[in-house]
């Protein structure tokens, strides 16, 4: 049996910081027009405006919290030249003076791209919720609604939600999230304006 010998402390500080011997060669792409990235697919061009960085603030509220909130929120939308979108969005909560509290939702998946502007969306979040939604991208708004719902054992009751993403004139992206969860009938959630950022 071979026994190695012990790796010396400078060596292995040094191989821990080392690039990896095979990087993945495919970049994303986070707009339509990177030279150095793939060109978008065909299927997207429903939902090019999305492609890149968004961040701004919102409000939530649902009847079983003790009170409305204030959050923020950065989503990222990004393509490899296939038919679908890698979705990742995160927020936190904010308090009066706009200073942030505690991390709030997290969620991330991806956006399959079907023709004439069906998409089928996996989205998953660590709190146990994992969704396949429905919908369809047109004129600038992008409306989402579940289809299917798989709970962990201990994640919360969510049975349903609604998510819609309108590109307004002014470049806004505003977001709207219904839901239905703990015995409560799917109710408007969440609404934020983001705005692009590098």
């Amino acid at each position: 049996m071979f026994d190695p010998a012990p790796e010396h402390p400078s060596s292995a500080s040094s191989s821990s910081s080392a690039p990896s011997p095979f990087p993945y060669p495919y970049p994303e792409s986070h707009s339509s027009d990177s030279e150095a990235a793939p060109a978008p697919h065909a299927l997207l061009a429903p939902v090019l405006g999305l492609l890149g960085r968004w961040s701004g603030r919102g409000r939530g509220e649902y009847p079983t919290l003790p009170a409305d909130f204030t959050y923020a929120q950065e989503v990222t939308f990004s393509h490899d030249g296939r038919p679908f979108l890698r979705y990742e969005a995160r927020a936190w909560l904010l308090d009066a003076d706009d200073a942030p509290l505690r991390p709030a939702a997290r969620e991330s998946g991806w956006w399959r791209l079907q023709p004439d502007g069906r998409i089928e969306a996996l989205v998953t979040q660590p709190t146990g919720i994992a969704e396949i939604a429905v919908g369809y991208a047109a004129d600038g708004t992008v409306d989402l609604s579940t289809h299917d719902v798989a709970l962990t054992p201990t994640a919360k009751n969510v049975t349903a939600t609604r998510r819609r993403y309108t590109l307004t004139d002014d470049g806004t992206l505003t977001f709207t999230h219904d839901m239905a969860a703990v015995d409560q009938p799917l109710q408007h959630h969440l609404a934020a304006h983001l705005r692009p950022t590098k």
